[in-house]
């Protein structure tokens, strides 16, 4: 049942006292503390082999309109667009469920317990054993002020929401007319992380799937839960997110580019992760810059990536180096002339929150260049 959640009731919960307590119950001892685990290395923009990109001012981002590559940091001052401005009209956020026994395309599945282990065979494979799983998938919509019952509005589809700084910045960006009045539409994941876990099923695998699920139980529910109508037009349809999510958000394009022409991205896992292995793509995301995107003719794609110098590393194999993995995504956007930005941020972890503050009002104005925005000055 897809549930449009009360904001009176979750108070009155809130609020409410509690009727009775339950009885104390005896202390359980402890479960082992998991290692700590070890920290990235910081990594260096200028190591060889990557990308030749230009260094910016301390706490500057890269300009709107100029492809390319950019170095960012060491501070990342937050934008004043990420932050609720005074005399800006917020919009409104409708939040629903959704249950996986309804759902086509993903019922459910997580991992079996236990850390999963490497192929004795293939260290780039990991065994993994998965079972049935339900879950509740949360949704938020969030519908600008300024939109008009009743007409057709472009939209931005994210992973891992709710997104509220996504809506902030929005509020902000639209009503300067930065970028068109649009639907933001935050889809949860369905649960778990990586290898054999819902998400990382959602997230990592290399096909279609994603955005077909999106397209065929996700967007009429947006529209009946929040009373709008979502565009046809791919150029007035964005993807974004961070980590997985990332991978996610050009995954969709990348299969369905008859429906996404804009992604943005932030630390993409553009590695190796995808389970169950697919030898069509035998390293998962790895391969869109080893192979899908040299070897295949130029997509009608704007993209927008950020990575940071502290971003994820894992030495088991060589298909899981999150800041090599953008570098190379750069290498093959530029050399097959695709329109995309890469930003390298210094003193910053994976998806780190203030970089994504510093720079997501001008993520999305790149990434939204040449739509037309009513209104803006031309």
């Amino acid at each position: 049942m897809h549930r449009l959640l009360s904001t009176a009731f979750l108070i009155g919960l809130l609020t409410s006292p509690a009727i009775a307590q339950a009885p104390a119950t005896p202390a359980t001892p402890a479960a082992p503390a998991r290692p700590a685990r070890t920290p990235a290395p910081t990594r260096d923009p200028h190591t060889p082999g990557y990308v030749q990109a230009k260094e910016l001012p301390d706490g500057t981002n890269a300009p709107i309109n100029v492809d390319g590559n950019f170095i960012i940091g060491p501070t990342h001052p937050a934008a004043p667009e990420s932050i609720v401005q005074e005399g800006v009209p917020q919009g409104t956020i409708f939040n629903f469920t959704m249950e996986s026994a309804e759902s086509k395309f993903y019922p459910g599945i997580a991992r079996e317990a236990g850390p999963p282990k490497a192929d004795p065979n293939d260290p780039t494979k990991m065994v993994i054993s998965s079972h049935p799983a339900p879950y509740t998938r949360k949704v938020a919509v969030y519908v600008p002020k300024q939109y008009v019952p009743g007409t057709v509005a472009p939209f931005i589809v994210g992973a891992d929401g709710p997104d509220p700084t996504l809506f902030k910045v929005l509020d902000n960006l639209i009503a300067q007319r930065r970028v068109p009045v649009m639907i933001a539409i935050s889809i949860g994941n369905g649960s778990g992380d990586a290898q054999g876990s819902e998400r990382g099923l959602e997230y990592d695998t290399m096909s279609g799937k994603y955005a077909e699920f999106v397209e065929a139980e996700v967007l009429s529910l947006v529209e009946k839960q929040a009373s709008v109508k979502l565009t046809k037009d791919p150029e007035g349809r964005a993807t974004m997110g961070g980590s997985s999510g990332g991978s996610a958000a050009l995954i969709m394009s990348w299969y369905h580019p008859e429906l996404y022409h804009r992604v943005l991205t932030y630390s993409g896992t553009y590695v190796y992760q995808q389970w169950p292995y697919n030898p069509e793509t035998p390293h998962g995301a790895w391969d869109f810059h080893e192979k899908l995107i040299p070897n295949s003719p130029k997509k009608p794609l704007r993209i927008w990536m950020q990575v940071g110098d502290r971003d994820n590393l894992n030495t088991r194999d060589g298909y899981h180096d999150w800041v090599l993995a953008n570098e190379l995504m750069a290498k093959a956007l530029a050399a097959k002339g695709y329109n995309y930005q890469f930003v390298f941020s210094q003193n910053c972890g994976h998806t780190d929150r203030t970089v994504k503050a510093q720079t997501l009002p001008q993520a999305l104005e790149y990434v939204w260049q040449g739509y037309p925005i009513a209104g803006a000055k031309k």
